[in-house]
């Protein structure tokens, strides 16, 4: 025991005189960091598996939205607005432009058939060289009846007619003389006016069927006159240029004989009357119709003119290489 305790003070002792021959032992190193104990040229250290997963989840977001852009490109441009459709549209408007076309097509053969005249006196107003003539308004046709009433054509043929009767004596209900004449020339002329505003106006206008007649122009001589005659109880459709039952044709005259119990004397009024001015004008206007078909061809042989102004020549030809002929609109 009293071995160990002298043996303590000493080893102190030696042990600090050591140290103080050694003052380089004395002196504390600064301590060592991680940063100057790694190596200069060390590869960068991997990212953190949590900023990679991270920056997984921005991408697939980005591919998810469709963009498909980086952050630094530049956005899309924005795709151009179609300005939304007006109201009065070429698409809306078209069908107006189209009726103002018709009209004024109308108009143009119109006054191409009021210079037709047989022999530059008698007026064919209303008959048309054109299978494909465009459809009357309801304006036209009244116009087109009233123009043929006033043609002092019609006041001639209601004299001519009176004139006739008187010598005939056939109606005996006027009397005679100048006074009588007058009446015979005025009823006569009644009974035109009525039939052709009625018949070619008023009647056409309602059940939209064209008044004039439809000249054929080609094929043989029965053909065409019994096409002429049958004109007088048939006719085209405004709409669908068909033909059809003409009812404005025959009520018209059935009208007008009504209307004329109005004016003739009692003696001679009466559903007899009625009945039978009604088929009178209707026979009268089946020769008109075949006058109407012959008269160019009869110009061009007595007169060397050609009233169709050519438009025979192209109905020929169509007809001779079997092309169909286009209906009025």
């Amino acid at each position: 025991m009293r071995l160990r305790s002298s043996l303590t003070p000493a080893t102190v002792v030696t042990g600090m005189v050591l140290l103080l021959q050694c003052p380089g032992l004395t002196a504390q190193a600064p301590p060592t960091t991680i940063a100057t104990a790694l190596p200069e040229n060390l590869p960068e250290a991997p990212q953190a598996p949590f900023a990679q997963a991270m920056d997984a989840i921005s991408f697939f977001e980005a591919v998810n939205s469709g963009s498909g852009q980086s952050q630094d490109a530049p956005p899309p441009e924005p795709a151009p607005t179609r300005a939304p459709a007006s109201s009065n549209s070429a698409a809306q408007t078209s069908p107006v432009d189209a009726d103002k076309a018709r009209q004024q097509k109308a108009e143009e053969q119109l006054k191409e058939e009021e210079k037709q005249r047989v022999l530059g006196i008698v007026p064919m107003f209303n008959t048309t060289y054109r299978s494909d003539a465009v459809s009357l308004t309801a304006r036209q046709k009244i116009s087109l009846a009233f123009r043929s009433s006033v043609d002092p054509a019609t006041f001639a043929a209601a004299v001519l007619v009176a004139g006739y009767g008187e010598a005939l004596d056939s109606d005996s209900g006027f009397p005679w003389g100048a006074k009588g004449f007058g009446e015979r020339a005025g009823a006569k002329y009644l009974d035109a006016f009525d039939g052709t505003m009625i018949g070619n106006g008023i009647l056409p206008s309602l059940l939209h069927q064209d008044p004039r007649y439809f000249r054929l122009g080609h094929g043989s001589v029965q053909h065409r006159l019994f096409y002429a005659v049958a004109t007088s109880v048939i006719c085209k459709h405004d709409n669908t240029g068909k033909w059809e039952p003409n009812y404005s044709n025959v009520l018209g005259n059935i009208a007008s004989g009504a209307l004329s119990n109005l004016y003739y004397p009692a003696n001679d009024s009466g559903i007899g009357l009625t009945i039978g001015n009604g088929f009178v004008v209707t026979a009268e206007g089946a020769i008109g119709s075949v006058f109407q078909e012959f008269w160019p061809d009869l110009s061009r042989m007595l007169f060397h003119k050609d009233p169709t102004r050519g438009l025979d020549t192209q109905a020929q030809t169509a007809g001779a290489s079997g092309q169909s002929q286009p209906t009025h609109q």
